[in-house]
């Protein structure tokens, strides 16, 4: 049987956006925080490991299977814009790419079925919505925003409903990514050739309203003071690119903002956990934004 070279590992690798598949790890360590499934360890109960286990492995395969769809679809645009990428240099054929995305979105829904029905369910429902974005919801100016984040709602969903009977108030909780992901979208729009200060400005306010909305429900809980802490770092994570990009609303400068803006979920994430007044989770979540950053070092983000 003939062997993968390095360089077609890279290749997959560089499709699957390493980086940003912790981020996605981050969300569901968020959400089955904020489901309240950690908390059986503070009242000295054993936590079975099997479902979280489950569940991350769901969340990179649903996630990396969602993105290496998006370059299958964009093979022929990326052919002009970024020759660059795995398929059009010739690394990886279209027919390998289809192939790793579809494997890679069935083990993330068959691990997402192993813990529950509910949560099997939302990994359709990531599935679909992630590859409805990748061949039409990318195209629409105002569609995209909310289908790309549509996908994150329902992967903070997906660690929430690790009991099958999360809060009332999840779904609500779940708009949150939808909001800031849509905006890091409408950003990205930007990206190749520059873009105009007015997406931007929108997106600033939809970061305000996420910051917003998680010291709201910190408040509510009396853990504003801990929160804090991990929402300056997130303000700063997002603010500083935008701001330069807002300055000087050039293709670099957007990449920029989109980077920090996708990286900064995990401190979002983290933030989460805060609010519900979990340090350890919180702490455990923040731990993974080094890794994010080395990889994001080695592997394009966007």
């Amino acid at each position: 049987m003939k062997q993968k070279s390095p360089s077609k590992i890279k290749g997959y690798l560089r499709l699957m956006r390493p980086a940003n598949i912790i981020t996605s790890v981050a969300d569901v360590a968020a959400g089955i925080t904020l489901s309240g499934f950690f908390q059986q360890l503070s009242e000295g109960n054993r936590v079975p490991l099997q479902p979280v286990l489950a569940l991350m492995i769901s969340t990179i395969g649903l996630y990396g299977g969602g993105v290496v769809f998006n370059d299958v679809f964009d093979a022929r645009l990326d052919g002009v814009e970024r020759p660059e990428r795995p398929i059009p240099s010739g690394l990886v054929s279209i027919g390998e790419a289809a192939l790793l995305g579809s494997l890679l979105l069935l083990a993330g829904m068959a691990a997402a079925w192993i813990v529950n029905p509910l949560t099997g369910f939302i990994s359709i429902g990531i599935s679909l919505a992630a590859l409805v974005y990748d061949k039409w919801g990318k195209h629409h100016s105002l569609l995209g925003p909310l289908n790309m984040g549509l996908c994150r709602g329902l992967n903070l969903l997906l660690g929430m409903e690790i009991t099958a009977h999360a809060p009332g108030t999840g779904w609500l909780m779940a708009l949150i990514p939808v909001i800031y992901i849509g905006a890091i979208t409408t950003i990205s729009r930007g990206e190749v050739h520059g873009g105009k200060k007015e997406p931007l400005y929108l997106a600033a306010l939809l970061y305000g309203l996420v910051i917003g909305s998680i010291l709201y429900f910190a408040a509510a809980r009396g853990t504003i003071p801990f929160t804090l802490l991990f929402l300056l770092f997130f303000a700063w994570m997002i603010f500083q690119p935008l701001a330069k990009a807002i300055r000087e609303p050039a293709g670099r400068n957007i990449g920029k903002a989109v980077r920090g803006g996708v990286i900064a979920l995990i401190i979002m994430d983290a933030s989460w956990a805060a609010a519900v007044g979990s340090v350890p989770a919180a702490v455990g979540i923040i731990l993974l934004l080094p890794i994010s950053l080395w990889l994001a070092g080695l592997f394009a983000v966007t």
